[in-house]
């Protein structure tokens, strides 16, 4: 629609373009024939020729200024500052129609109709207001022109008849003026219809995508920081399959209604699909962005929906991720990616609360040498990868990196080993990028040939991060974090104290996240059944501190622990 709206006032502007030229031919024309009064009569001195090239001369000199000024004006003047050149350019024409009137003759010119090439320019360009408004001083020059020129006549023709013509002016900009009006008016009603979601009257999913990528564009020339918000409703189809379709329609009505109300004027509201809704943010840092979100969503908490008693929380609540540019974005589609992420968070930590964007690979390019960085950026790429190839590889490893960061703390491991194992919860898995998609996602078990292709990830995984010096204690972390406690595991069958300590801390996360887990394959449990499981392989899959430390992690954190699995 956006690329519509250009080409279309592309095509008014080279009108409005041909006009002007136009009324500087008039003009050229004007100050030749006056110069001719003067006294240099070109035909009687034979000197057509002369009067040709005078012409031309003349004529080219006008559109030379005239394509100069439309030249500064597209290179030197800002959008906000539009407006005050148009008023510019107004007042330029108005002068040189006004001389061009006077040397022509005064008030018996017949040259005062150019006047109106302004009066159609302004209003096609700038609508009724301005079009009547440039009439209103034409008519005043024209008919003030009369009165000095010819002051003590008692019969004023000229004052009469150019009385008649200032009604045309003024005609002619109320008629085209309120025709451009409605035409606007049109036009904004179908861009309503293209632009709005039919239900909830805020922006829909193309529009964000369009309003987004135009304003990183302006922001990476600006400097301006973006940021946006995701929000999705906590457990709405739980509440459409209670309350009935319709009144989640007014669900989505009237969040879409505390968006609106919450949004300054050049915030952009957007329902992105389903019960997921958008917000842009421009100018706006991270931090001002989460202060936004966290008033939304208690805005939400607070307001009284229909059935919302019957929601699991007790009322009808919305969980948001925050991300920004360029902080934690470089461009549109990293913003919106990793405001999802964010989103999924929040739905992850409990839900009804604000998340904002935390990347576990920025966090470890702070701590890794300057020649290591690329090094991971190529990591973050295979690990999106993995994550289009196998969307439970992503979620399992942030709730496996959510978990760890759990133990870490009951284990009171120290600040270095509490990095080293969240970085190794990240990427325990990236040694699946060598694994063919039919194995990862496969619905059935794994016969006995896929299940060694499977088995060779964590090699796979310590290969990839080897050449990164500073991860040097991360890569035992992500080759053993498939060993046994009694030997039994992969890929080198250690025992007991042989495994790495944080590999064993990861074993145990990694187990209780598959364990409660979605999986084709595998019968998902719920987080006490997990536990016993836990219990039960005690020295023999797992090692008996740790399981035992993980046990309290999970009864200190029973709540967040059962809605996240």
């Amino acid at each position: 629609m956006r690329d519509i709206e250009i080409n279309k006032s592309k095509k008014v502007n080279d009108i409005l373009a041909i006009v002007n030229l136009t009324s500087l031919l008039f003009i050229g024309m004007i100050i030749l024939q006056k110069i001719n009064t003067l006294g240099i009569d070109l035909y009687e001195n034979k000197s057509i020729e002369v009067g040709s090239i005078s012409i031309f001369i003349m004529t080219g000199i006008l559109l030379i200024i005239y394509a100069g000024w439309k030249f500064f004006l597209k290179n030197n003047i800002k959008t906000s500052n539009v407006l005050l050149s148009h008023k510019i350019e107004d007042v330029l024409y108005l002068i040189l129609f006004t001389f061009s009137v006077i040397i022509s003759g005064a008030n018996k010119s017949e040259c005062k109709f150019i006047f109106l090439f302004l009066i159609i320019t302004t209003t096609i360009r700038s609508g009724l207001r301005a079009g009547v408004k440039n009439a209103f001083i034409s008519t005043m020059i024209i008919l003030t022109i009369d009165l000095v020129y010819m002051p003590n006549e008692f019969i004023n023709n000229n004052f009469e008849n150019d009385i008649i013509l200032s009604g045309v002016f003024i005609l002619t900009a109320w008629t085209l003026g309120y025709y451009v009006k409605i035409e606007k008016n049109y036009i904004l009603s179908l861009e309503d219809l293209v632009n709005k979601d039919g239900l909830t009257d805020v922006y829909n999913h193309r529009y964000f995508y369009e309003e987004l990528n135009r304003r990183i564009t302006e922001a990476k020339e600006t400097g301006e920081d973006i940021s946006v918000l995701f929000l999705d409703i906590d457990y709405f189809k739980h509440y459409n399959d209670l309350n009935g379709h319709q009144a989640g329609d007014e669900a989505l009505k009237k969040i879409g209604s505390l968006l609106k109300f919450h949004a300054d004027d050049n915030h952009t509201v957007a329902r992105y699909g389903g019960e997921e809704f958008s917000v842009i943010l421009p100018n706006t840092s991270l931090k001002e962005g989460e202060i936004i979100a966290e008033r939304i969503r208690r805005s939400i908490e607070k307001e009284i929906f229909f059935g919302q008693e019957d929601q699991p929380n007790g009322n009808l609540t919305v969980s948001i991720g925050v991300s920004s540019y360029p902080e934690k974005a470089q461009n549109d589609m990293d913003l919106i990616k990793s405001a999802d992420d964010a989103l999924y968070r929040a739905k992850f930590f409990c839900k009804n609360r604000v998340e904002s964007y935390v990347s576990i690979l920025d966090e470890i390019k702070r701590d890794i040498d300057e020649r290591d960085v690329e090094l991971v950026t190529s990591i973050k790429t295979l690990i999106s990868v993995i994550n289009a190839k196998d969307k439970y590889t992503y979620s399992h490893s942030e709730r496996v990196v959510y978990f760890s960061r759990l133990l870490s703390e009951e284990l009171n491991l120290n600040e270095r080993e509490k990095k080293d194992l969240t970085y190794g919860a990240y990427m325990h898995d990236i040694g699946k990028i060598n694994i063919q998609k039919e194995i990862l996602i496969k619905k059935m078990p794994l016969n006995n040939l896929e299940w060694e292709i499977l088995k060779t990830h964590p090699q796979n995984g310590a290969d990839i991060v080897r050449p990164i010096k500073s991860l040097k204690k991360v890569e035992p972390i992500i080759l053993h974090h498939h060993e046994r406690y009694d030997g039994c595991g992969y890929p080198n069958g250690l025992k007991g104290k042989e495994i790495p300590y944080l590999a064993r801390v990861l074993t145990v996360v990694d187990s209780f996240d598959a364990m409660t887990s979605n999986r084709p394959y595998n019968k998902r449990k719920d987080y006490k059944e997990a536990l016993l499981e836990l219990i039960e392989q005690k020295g023999k899959q797992f090692d008996p501190d740790i399981v035992d430390a993980f046990g309290r992690v999970l009864t200190k954190n029973k709540n967040i622990v059962e809605q996240t699995i």
